[in-house]
């Protein structure tokens, strides 16, 4: 049995900057993280941050990454386990993992689940052709295996990963044949769409998959026109040659751990399906049992990291530190992340966030 002060399950922005600032006054640390690498989708994102000088603006996501490498390396008080899989969390504090070398046992004092999230898929005719990839796997080609994942491409899904990744496509050399969203507005970053848009991708919004085409690998695809009700509308159809389908559709919370440990949860839609009921200090109704990051809520990177950092501090108090310095950090922290939900789509966050309270 391994005993220690706090476990952080997940090695992306939220349970990094958690891993920092948990480590900040002599606790001891355990993070684990079931791939090969930390970061998350941090080490995929080649293009730069937004917000203030705090949260990294103007670097990109991939440097950000490798900051927080470098910071955790001068920490002796944190043990790192990659390529390890936590399975379990039991009602009397004790939680399982198993990686190469067997199985584990730990007994944390407390934990931070920061397991992030999973994208959604979407159901049409052939959508299982290989040739339909999700979002992250063609960052993951692209943009840390070096792969071209094909020569054109239809997107699926007008957010900010839409946008983002069809202008990373752009930049690769792959044909963007159309980004294809069924809501009615786009739903990223204007900036994000002016980019591909001046490169002579044309955007239809209120428009979905009719089909995928192909018979051993995609070979193109046809869309068409949905109504007020989201009803398709025959007549519409618009066919498009394309080797890669691009499905971009949102994040759904990586919460399964939480509703084994029997957290209380609740659904909201803004924050992307079920989330758990957390405390002003991100702690659930299970004491001990805090979370970090988009597997609360999905918003942005930069979001994910302040509130590990902010989490990581708040774990502290919970094992006793008194600190006057913490106080100004955890109220810098607030304020940062006030300042990254600001506008319309933090208006809905903030809703949302205000819901899931305990």
């Amino acid at each position: 049995m391994i005993h220690t002060d706090v476990l952080i399950v997940g090695g992306g922005p939220a349970g990094l900057a958690a891993a920092i600032t948990a480590s900040r006054y002599g606790k001891d640390v355990i993070l684990m993280e079931r791939d090969p690498h930390l970061g998350g989708q941090l080490i995929k994102q080649t293009h730069m941050f937004f917000g203030s000088e705090k949260q990294r603006a103007s670097v990109r996501g991939f440097d950000i990454a490798k900051e927080m490498f470098d910071k955790l390396d001068t920490i002796s008080n944190i043990r790192i386990f990659k390529k390890t899989t936590v399975t379990a969390m039991y009602d009397d504090g004790v939680v399982t993992a198993s990686n190469k070398d067997g199985y584990i046992k730990l007994k944390p004092k407390v934990v931070i689940i920061a397991t992030g999230a999973y994208e959604k898929s979407l159901a049409f005719p052939g959508n299982t052709l290989p040739g339909v990839y999700g979002a992250g796997a063609v960052q993951t080609l692209m943009n840390m295996q070096g792969i071209k994942p094909g020569q054109s491409v239809v997107m699926v899904g007008a957010g900010n990963i839409g946008l983002i990744v069809s202008y990373q496509l752009l930049q690769a050399g792959v044909d963007v044949k159309a980004i294809v969203d069924a809501a009615p507005s786009i739903g990223g970053y204007a900036v994000h769409a002016a980019k591909v848009r001046r490169m002579g991708v044309p955007i239809h919004t209120r428009y979905t998959v009719k089909k995928a085409h192909g018979e051993k690998v995609l070979t193109g695809a046809t869309i068409w026109a949905l109504d007020e009700r989201w009803q398709p509308v025959e007549g519409t159809e618009i066919d498009l040659e394309c080797d890669i389908m691009c499905v971009s559709v949102g994040l759904s919370p990586l919460s399964e751990l939480l509703w084994q440990r029997g957290c209380e949860m609740v659904h909201i839609g803004e924050l992307g399906g079920y989330v758990p009921r957390t405390d002003l200090h991100h702690e659930t109704n299970i004491p001990g049992v805090f979370v970090a990051g988009d597997v609360g809520g999905i918003e942005e990177a930069s979001s994910a990291m302040v509130e590990g950092y902010l989490t990581g501090l708040y774990v502290n108090k919970r094992l006793g530190v008194e600190d006057p310095e913490m106080t100004e950090l955890i109220e810098d922290y607030h304020k940062q992340l006030m300042e990254l939900r600001s506008g319309p789509v933090g208006d809905k966050i903030r809703a949302g966030l205000d819901r899931a309270k305990l």
